[in-house]
């Protein structure tokens, strides 16, 4: 058992109900602890004949001789996954014709905005600038939108309705691009555009919502809690690890949202080119709307978690009072619970010491995403401008936003690879390939190709 376990006999002399309090061990036998509201669960384990370690537990010889490998997972993070597939066929199959729905004009003749074999595809005529900057704030948009959906679902609905709430919004922003794009409509450039704007903030809402809650989703249907020795049919004894399933769920949730990626825009370019823009926009709406009905088929099968109060707002107040509160040096520890008096705690301190330590661990994790923005400044700009260099190219047919699906197409080779045969290859060596260390290894590969195409 860990170091941190309590044994209950320990509470009992300390005159301390099992579940009345929680806190660190000091704080327990102090009395302390803050009064939870059930929201946080307890840090620690408590020791009784029914926690006993598993037989299948794993001994520290175990933990560094045997093989980690991941456990079976579940047919709901699946159908999760498909939805999420589904979801960014529609997102990416439609952004994508943003740029050469923006920067060129409707061909000579044409109400459709189709290009055919030799042409260009275009409808607004507002130039690269225009196509450049309506891009941006799309992507800006969309990625700033999660943090509402994200508080909607943690203080009123929960991921699950949220995810629904999403849905409709998307397909009612769907709606908006076709008639948008509408042959009737396009034509007239005024009306065009403001539907096609209308439609694109529409869709970025949509989006956000959907992103906030469909990774959650999908990690609360993985079960493993624990690691524990099994035995395969070859004999040899191997650790199944949480956290590398977790880390092949995600690795295959990222496979299905290249997929989605990849099909939507290679598909919706040609269909622009040869077709129409009301037609590109309009096969993803109808592949969208699959999304909701497969999600509301296994309802029963997901693990749901209701919702529980925002953690945002729970965090803001709890970095207002530790900045009121500080004395000379920043402290979070003057947030702790067991550092306020019970009488001078405010209504919304519900959580415990260990929230308060998870949210200093979770801040210093966040460092790594400094790097981010640096990376998408570089990768949003360098995609868009491809996409209008490969105009001036001879393209000999082939649509000039295809460039963009270079690397879903990469990703979806990659995948297997990684998954299968290099980070395996990696355990069995015996050496840690952290995220940080991937993370580290793609920025300098990522940073080689932007030198390349530049």
């Amino acid at each position: 058992m860990s170091s941190n376990t309590i044994d209950a006999n320990e509470l009992a002399k300390a005159h301390i109900p099992d579940a009345s309090m929680q806190g660190t061990a000091f704080e327990k036998h102090a009395g302390r602890g803050s009064m939870d509201v059930g929201k946080v669960e307890p840090l620690y384990e408590i020791r009784t004949p029914e926690t006993e370690e598993h037989d299948d537990t794993p001994t520290e010889e175990d933990l560094k001789t045997l093989r980690r490998v991941s456990g079976k997972i579940k047919w709901a993070a699946y159908t999760v996954a498909f939805a999420e597939l589904a979801e960014r066929f529609s997102y990416y199959g439609s952004s994508i014709l943003y740029t050469n729905f923006v920067q060129w004009p409707l061909p000579e003749g044409s109400r459709t905005g189709a290009g055919g074999l030799h042409g260009q595809p275009g409808a607004l005529g507002m130039g690269q600038s225009a196509a450049q900057g309506i891009s941006l704030f799309n992507q800006f948009f969309a990625y700033f939108m999660p943090l509402v959906g994200g508080y909607v679902a943690d203080a009123h609905l929960g991921r699950y309705k949220t995810i629904h709430v999403a849905i409709v919004i998307g397909i009612v922003a769907h709606i908006i691009l076709v008639a948008a794009s509408a042959p009737d409509v396009i034509i007239h450039k005024t009306g065009a555009t403001a539907a096609f704007i209308i439609g694109l903030l529409t869709l970025c809402v949509g989006t956000g919502f959907f992103k906030a809650n469909i990774s959650p989703l999908l990690a609360e249907q993985n079960t493993d809690r624990r690691m524990r020795v099994e035995t395969l049919t070859s004999g040899e004894r191997v650790i199944v690890d949480p956290a590398v399933t977790n880390s092949r769920i995600f690795l295959y949730f990222y496979f299905c949202v290249n997929i989605g990626s990849l099909t939507g825009q290679i598909s919706m370019v040609y269909v622009e080119k040869f077709i129409g823009f009301w037609l590109a926009f309009l096969l993803p709406t109808i592949l969208f709307v699959a999304a909701p009905i497969v999600l509301f088929l296994n309802r029963k099968n997901y693990i749901l978690s209701p919702p529980t109060g925002s953690i945002l707002s729970k965090f803001l107040h709890m970095l207002g009072f530790t900045w009121k509160n500080k004395q000379g040096k920043f402290n979070w520890d003057v947030a702790k619970p067991s550092n306020v008096p019970v009488e001078q705690r405010p209504g919304w301190m519900t959580y415990d010491d260990a929230w308060v330590e998870e949210v200093k661990r979770g801040l210093s994790a966040c460092k790594v995403f400094l790097f981010l923005p640096l990376f998408f400044l570089a990768y949003n700009q360098m995609t868009g401008n491809l996409t209008s260099q490969a105009a001036t190219l001879q393209l000999g047919g082939v649509p000039n936003d295809i460039i963009q699906n270079l690397n879903p197409i990469s990703i979806v080779i990659m995948i297997p690879i990684l998954d299968h045969v290099i980070y395996p290859g990696f355990r069995k060596m015996g050496f840690a390939f952290t995220p940080i260390k991937r993370m580290t290894v793609g920025f300098f590969f990522a940073a080689g190709s932007m030198v390349a195409a530049a």
